[in-house]
């Protein structure tokens, strides 16, 4: 059994699929496992959608002030200091982001739980565990060529739903991570990271599947891992979420 099959199999995702580029040429019809990019029925082209109205023609909000100039320790810095919305009331610390800073991929959260808030790290719970075996599954691992990061930058109370305004005031942080990785591809994981990204409603549901674009980046949308440890029928929707951001790189 190959590793990735073990990760497969340890993330509740069975029978196992496999990418394309992992089925063996010589392997015998009858003993091929599913796999969901099909050689026979290739994927339509898929339609990229940007969000209107551009992101760029909106003005940072008010209270976190102009970022667009700083570097990477300075950015930190002001993130840890932030104290432009209600959240940095009850946080044990703000929680910038972990990875590789000139990564191709950029996987983009909801906010800090109980274990990240108090780590300063995104995503080292349960629901991280799950998305390490995630990105394993596809050949990546969150210290090279990935970064993860949140739409905002401290807890919500009692891990509630980040609120509207509470994302808006904290997109600045993010846009500037997001201009200084230069990422080739965004996976936006929950849909309170794909309406930070996509400046419009979203239905997790219905957004599968579709391209979308931010930036100029291209922008896949799957379900958050959170979700996932709740509702682990669709960890088979979430590897198939991957696949075509996999081949969207490709």
């Amino acid at each position: 059994m190959s590793r990735r099959d073990s990760v497969l199999r340890e993330m509740g995702i069975t029978p196992v699929w496999r990418l394309r580029s992992a089925a063996s040429p010589d392997e015998p019809a009858p003993a091929r496992q599913a796999t969901l990019c099909p050689v026979e029925e290739p994927r339509p082209p898929a339609v990229v959608r940007s969000p209107s109205p551009p992101a760029e023609s909106a003005p940072p909000p008010e209270g976190v002030g102009d970022v667009s100039g700083l570097g990477w320790e300075a950015l930190e810095r002001r993130i840890r200091e932030c104290s432009a919305c209600r959240l940095c009331e009850r946080r044990t610390q703000a929680v910038a982001g972990v990875g590789d800073r000139d990564a191709d991929w950029l996987f983009v959260g909801e906010g800090p739980g109980a274990e990240e808030d108090l780590r300063g790290e995104p995503f080292v719970g349960q629901a991280g565990k799950l998305l390490d075996s995630m990105l394993s599954a596809i050949g990546l691992d969150r210290q090279h060529d990935v970064y993860i990061a949140n739409a905002v930058k401290c807890r919500p109370p009692g891990n509630r739903t980040p609120e509207a305004d509470e994302m808006t005031v904290c997109q600045p942080y993010l846009e500037r991570q997001i201009e200084l990785i230069r990422p080739r591809i965004i996976v936006a994981l929950g849909r309170p990271a794909a309406q930070t990204l996509l400046g419009s409603e979203v239905k997790i549901s219905a957004a599968r599947g579709q391209l979308f674009s931010h930036r100029g980046v291209p922008v896949v949308v799957t379900y958050h891992p959170a979700y996932l440890l709740r509702n682990p029928q669709d960890k088979a929707k979430a590897w198939e979420d991957l696949c075509f951001a996999r081949s969207t790189f490709g």
